[in-house]
């Protein structure tokens, strides 16, 4: 396994633990993984993650600010915004309303 697979398999160890109605950003995967800067490496991860053997809730990470920048890797732009609505959550010019109250970050709740 080269280290971008290495690194990419603990980037899903970690969304896999998002939990359902939270959301977090590519920044603080890449933190809470001791690699902090690496927000860009964290979305080519998910980026990848189609070819993960098990469904992960990627559409639980989105940028910094709470923009679904992810959305076009889902096959259609609006899937993640419907699944993030499914979760509960408000979504307002493909912007998480309130993205601080629902804002998860790993490296303070693992």
């Amino acid at each position: 396994m080269d280290n971008n697979e290495s690194f990419f398999q603990k980037v899903y160890e970690v969304v896999k633990l998002i939990p359902h109605g939270r959301v977090t950003s590519y920044g603080a995967i890449g933190a809470y993984l001791g690699t902090g800067g690496s927000a860009r490496m964290v979305g080519w991860a998910m980026n990848a993650s189609h070819s993960f053997p098990q469904s992960l809730p990627a559409h639980r990470v989105v940028n910094r600010i709470g923009v679904l920048t992810g959305k076009h890797h889902f096959g259609s732009p609006d899937i993640m915004r419907q699944l993030l609505e499914n979760e509960g959550h408000k979504i307002d010019n493909d912007k998480i309303c309130g993205f601080e109250k629902v804002f998860w970050d790993p490296a303070k709740e693992l």
